[in-house]
C-alpha cells in the first residue's frame, strides 16, 4: 500500500504514476484531473495493448466519446450501499475535516433512500433528480415500501411530512450535493445504454484491462462519481479475491492520482488496511500531507499514513512540523569535534561528540526534483532517485504514443469547436 507526498511539477507522475502503470502485471485504475501530456497520454496506448481500455469522461477532460456506461447504482440495492454512494457525492462537497452538520447528514441519509428506491426497481439515477426537484413526489416511499424497505420508507417520509423549512432546507442540500448529475452529458455515462458495452468491475478485477477515471476538481465537478466508480472498483476486486482464495493473481493497480480533488473515498484508511493484503495495490498520491488532512481530517490522514507500507515524500514540502517529523524519523548520528586550547604549558586538544540530524527539515524542504525519501516497512529511510519514464528505453515506444494521444485529444477538442465563433455562437 503506498502513499506519494509530493509537491506539483515534482516528478510524482512522470517518475511514480507513470512508470508503476506501464509495469503493472494485472488491471490498473488510474483518477486523474489531467489527460493531455500526463499519464492517461502516455500509457493509453501500452496498456491497449493487453487488454481493454475503458475511459469514463464525463466532464470531457480528454474529450473522449462515450463509448461504455457504468451502472452507478448497481451497489446500492440494499442500504449498506445506497448510503455509501451517497457518501461519494456528500465527500465530494465537503471535507471530513469540516465534520458532518445537521443538514449534511439529513442530506445524505435523504440522498440514500433515493438511491435504494431507485436501485431496488432498477430505475436510471436520473430519476432521483427528479424525486429531488418534487420532495412531494409519494414514488420513491412507494418504491421502497414494496422492495420491503420499510424502515427506510417511513424515515424518508418523515422527512418529507415534516416542517416544510427544514424539509427544503434538506433537499436544497441534497440537490446541491448531486448538482453534477444535472447535465445530461455527464449523467449520460452512469445511465444504462443499449447500444453501448457495460464497464462491470467485477469483470475488471479479473482482466488486463485498463479504467481511466478523469474528472475537473473544484465545485461542480464530477469527483463524485469517479470516487463511486474507484470505490467500486476496488471492493469488487476484494470480492473477487476472497472468491480466489484470498488474494488477486495478478494483483490490481489503483493509482489515485489527485485523490483528494477527484477522488475522495472518505473510509479510503480503513480500506487501507486491508486492501493489501487481497492483493490490491493502492497508490495515493497527495501534493501535501495537509491536503490529506483536509479531505480525511488528521486523525484519518494519520491512518491512512500509517497503514501504507511503502511511502514517498518528494520534493517541494513547505510543511515544517511535517518536514521537522520527518527528520525525527531519519534519525540523528553522532559528530565528533576537536577543540584546540592553548595554556602557558602549550597546546591542548580534546574530542567531544555531540547529536545533529541526518536530515535537517530545511534539507527536506530543499529535495531536489528527482529526489526521494522512501519509507518502507521494516527499511532504515533511504533517500533515492526516481527515473522518469522518458528516461527509461521504453521511452523510443512511449514517447511518440504519449504524442499522438495527445495530438488525437487536440483534435477532439477542436474538432467540437468548428461551427462556433469566440462568443460560443453558431457561426
Amino acid at each position: 500500500m503506498i502513499v506519494a507526498i509530493m509537491a506539483p511539477r515534482s516528478g510524482k507522475t512522470s517518475g511514480v504514476a507513470i512508470p508503476a502503470i506501464l509495469a503493472a502485471p494485472g488491471p490498473v485504475l488510474l483518477t486523474s484531473n489531467k489527460a493531455a501530456n500526463d499519464a492517461f497520454t502516455a500509457t493509453v496506448d501500452a496498456r491497449a495493448e493487453v487488454g481493454t481500455v475503458w475511459t469514463l469522461d464525463p466532464q470531457q477532460i480528454a474529450h473522449h466519446p462515450r463509448e461504455m456506461w457504468w451502472d452507478i447504482l448497481a451497489d446500492a440495492r440494499d442500504l449498506a450501499g445506497a448510503k455509501r454512494l451517497a457518501g461519494h457525492f456528500v465527500a465530494a462537497s465537503v471535507d471530513d475535516s469540516s465534520g458532518s452538520d445537521f443538514w449534511s447528514t439529513a442530506a445524505s441519509n435523504t440522498l440514500g433512500a433515493l438511491f435504494l428506491a431507485a436501485a431496488s426497481h432498477r430505475r436510471p439515477i436520473t430519476d432521483v433528480l427528479a424525486w429531488l426537484a418534487s420532495p412531494a413526489d409519494r414514488t420513491p416511499v412507494d418504491l421502497l415500501t414494496d422492495a420491503g424497505h420499510d424502515a427506510v420508507a417511513a424515515q424518508l417520509q418523515g422527512t418529507v411530512s415534516g416542517a416544510t423549512e427544514t424539509r427544503d432546507g434538506i433537499y436544497e442540500t441534497a440537490r446541491q450535493y448531486a448538482s453534477c448529475l444535472l447535465d445530461p452529458q455527464v449523467a449520460a455515462w452512469v445511465t444504462p445504454s443499449k447500444d453501448l458495452p457495460e464497464f462491470k468491475p467485477l469483470a475488471f478485477a479479473t482482466s488486463r484491462d485498463t479504467l481511466y477515471l478523469l474528472s475537473k476538481d473544484g465545485g461542480g465537478s464530477a469527483s463524485a462519481i469517479i470516487a463511486a466508480a474507484a470505490d467500486a472498483v476496488m471492493r469488487a476486486a476484494v470480492v473477487v479475491a476472497e472468491q480466489s482464495g484470498g488474494r488477486l493473481d495478478p494483483p490490481a493497480l489503483c493509482v489515485l492520482d489527485e485523490a483528494a480533488n477527484v477522488c475522495r473515498i472518505s473510509d479510503l484508511p480503513d480500506l487501507y488496511s486491508h486492501l493489501g493484503s487481497r492483493g490490491v495495490i493502492p497508490m495515493t498520491i497527495l501534493q501535501s500531507y495537509r491536503q490529506g488532512q483536509r479531505c480525511w481530517g488528521e486523525a484519518g490522514m494519520d491512518a491512512l499514513w500509517s497503514a501504507a507500507t511503502v511511502k514517498i515524500v518528494g520534493s517541494g514540502i513547505d510543511d515544517a512540523d511535517f518536514a521537522d517529523r520527518l527528520s525525527r524519523q531519519v534519525g540523528d548520528h553522532d559528530v565528533q569535534t576537536v577543540s584546540v586550547s592553548t595554556s602557558e604549558s602549550g597546546k591542548s586538544t580534546s574530542v567531544s561528540m555531540r547529536t545533529e540530524r541526518i536530515l535537517p527539515p530545511d534539507a527536506i524542504r530543499a529535495l531536489p526534483k528527482g529526489r526521494v525519501l522512501l519509507l518502507a516497512t521494516g527499511l532504515r529511510i533511504a533517500m533515492l532517485s526516481i527515473r522518469p519514464w522518458y528516461k527509461e528505453p521504453s521511452a523510443k515506444v512511449v514517447g511518440p504514443a504519449s504524442a499522438r494521444a495527445t495530438k488525437a485529444i487536440t483534435e477532439r477538442a477542436l474538432a467540437k469547436t468548428v461551427g462556433h465563433d469566440d462568443f460560443g455562437l453558431s457561426a
